[in-house]
């Protein structure tokens, strides 16, 4: 599928949403408890995770505001974005409803590397799947390949790493 390229204003517009969302994540992390209290370190807050990922979202979020400005999306001549289409809105419902069925039924129903491999695996072969016609076998394989990469991967680092116990 190609497409011509948004103009400059979308991402400006993503940029703001993604900024206050970052930094909506960093205030809540922020007022999260420490355990300090309970003979914790700083380095066990609860919060640390949350807080560099909202951090993340809200520096690459000012960057990308910055190169749609330098693409001339504050200026007046920029046209309007196209409406939405079809493939669109069912590829936001098909990610929206594997996000939920994940969330809500999978993690914790299932082991935690499991629910992962069969998320990672039904997401990639949902977006993979109409583009490839005479390789979709091998997309499978690979979808699957890395469904089961990504699911003890991740695993791994929040036990490993992170030292969070998982579902």
């Amino acid at each position: 599928m190609d497409r011509a390229p948004l103009p400059p204003r979308v991402d400006l517009y993503t940029a703001a949403v993604l900024l206050a969302l970052g930094l909506g994540v960093m205030a809540l992390a922020w007022r999260m408890p420490t355990f300090v209290e309970q003979s914790g370190t700083g380095l066990t807050a609860p919060g640390i995770v949350p807080g560099f990922h909202g951090t993340v979202i809200a520096l690459l979020s000012v960057l990308l505001a910055l190169r749609a400005i330098r693409r001339g999306a504050l200026r007046g001549d920029v046209a309007h974005p196209p409406a939405w289409g079809k493939g669109d809105a069912r590829q936001l419902g098909t990610a929206a409803g594997l996000g939920v069925l994940y969330a809500g039924f999978l993690v914790g129903t299932l082991p935690f590397w499991m629910a992962t491999a069969l998320f990672v695996f039904a997401f990639t072969a949902a977006f993979e799947w109409p583009e490839h016609g005479a390789r979709r076998p091998r997309r499978l394989v690979e979808a699957a390949l890395l469904g089961l990469a990504a699911g003890g991967a991740v695993t791994l680092v929040f036990e490993r790493i992170f030292l969070v116990r998982l579902p």
